[in-house]
């Protein structure tokens, strides 16, 4: 039985690494389950893209997506069964319950991708629904990005407004909102390039190019948008077992079509993350578990408020500690 539960957290696009999940996969049944049936789901391998790489082709979104999306979902697995101290699932299914997952956790919210993967965690959408859903996402967030060329950048230090301002002048879009000091931009290639040297002109600290495939949360994104909704009308969401944060608004949201339409709305529309956890923060939580690949989450959440705790779930190592602590 968990002594105490936790805020999840679930990563977004970036976070994956050649090997992620293979310790786990080799050493518990748990994870084994998870990516064993999301090969059956995809009809691909996709653990050994996951253990084997390359690189090269798990960084790219088609692949990135439902790639992070499984090794968290099997990461929060076998974290369920070791803060629980017994085996989770019902039914013959070897994964969480709802009440596996009300056991351990406080709350669930991801950052764009993360949202999707934090909607199975909270037992809203089914793993093999969430896994369709993210494998169609990164699929067609790539073709969009093929047809139309974009870019996103990050500009450090200058006010929200004054790079609303000059978005809105050049014709990009503010996309992510991620933590104090820091706003990322979104939109065709050369508006961006543009807008993010009139940012330094305007007193930007920094203005960075991200390493990403395309105009991530901007109206070039409009086309995968479109086919997702229609994904989303044979797949099924309930109401969450635990409060889910959107990203959309930085609210708990809990009736099943408002959710729909956030995930929809979320490809061209700004992420709130900065806002999720001041929201998350106000309703009494400060530790939280980013489970998944990657330690982003925890470094924003030190940038948002140095009063949160998080803690980043990758190996069996880190699950033990965290269950003997």
């Amino acid at each position: 039985m968990a002594d105490k539960k936790f805020g999840l957290l679930f990563p977004g696009q970036g976070a994956q690494s050649v090997g992620m999940g293979r310790e786990l996969y080799e050493s518990q049944a748990s994870a084994r389950w998870v990516f064993d049936r999301a090969c059956e789901v995809l009809g691909r391998d996709i653990k050994k893209l996951c253990f084997e790489g390359p690189e090269e082709e798990l960084r790219t979104t088609a692949n990135s997506q439902p790639a992070i999306f499984v090794t968290s979902i099997a990461t929060l697995n076998v974290l369920a069964e070791q803060l629980k101290g017994s085996p989770v699932g019902e039914d013959g299914r070897e994964i969480f319950s709802p009440g596996d997952i009300k056991e351990i956790a406080s709350l669930a919210m991801g950052l764009s991708l993360g949202e999707p993967t934090s909607l199975v965690a909270s037992c809203a959408m089914s793993f093999e629904d969430g896994l369709e859903f993210v494998s169609k996402r990164g699929a067609f967030m790539e073709e969009a990005s093929k047809k139309n060329e974009g870019k996103m950048a990050s500009i450090m230090g200058l006010e929200l407004d004054k790079v609303e301002e000059i978005c809105k002048g050049v014709g990009c879009q503010v996309a992510n909102l991620n933590c104090p000091g820091q706003v990322v931009i979104s939109g065709s290639s050369g508006k961006v390039e543009l807008a993010a040297e009139l940012a330094k002109n305007a007193g930007a600290k920094r203005a960075i190019m991200l390493k990403v495939s395309g105009a991530f949360h901007s109206e070039l994104m409009e086309p995968a948008k479109e086919k997702l909704k229609d994904v989303l009308e044979n797949i099924e969401i309930l109401t969450p077992a635990i409060p889910f944060i959107s990203n959309i608004d930085a609210e708990v949201t809990s009736e099943p079509e408002k959710i729909k339409q956030n995930l929809v709305n979320q490809l061209d529309n700004r992420t709130l993350w900065e806002d999720s956890m001041r929201k998350a923060s106000s309703m009494g939580v400060s530790e939280f578990l980013e489970v998944g690949p990657g330690t982003v989450l925890a470094g924003l959440a030190k940038k948002i408020d140095r009063e949160l705790s998080v803690t980043s779930i990758h190996g069996i190592d880190d699950v033990r500690s965290l269950s003997t602590s």
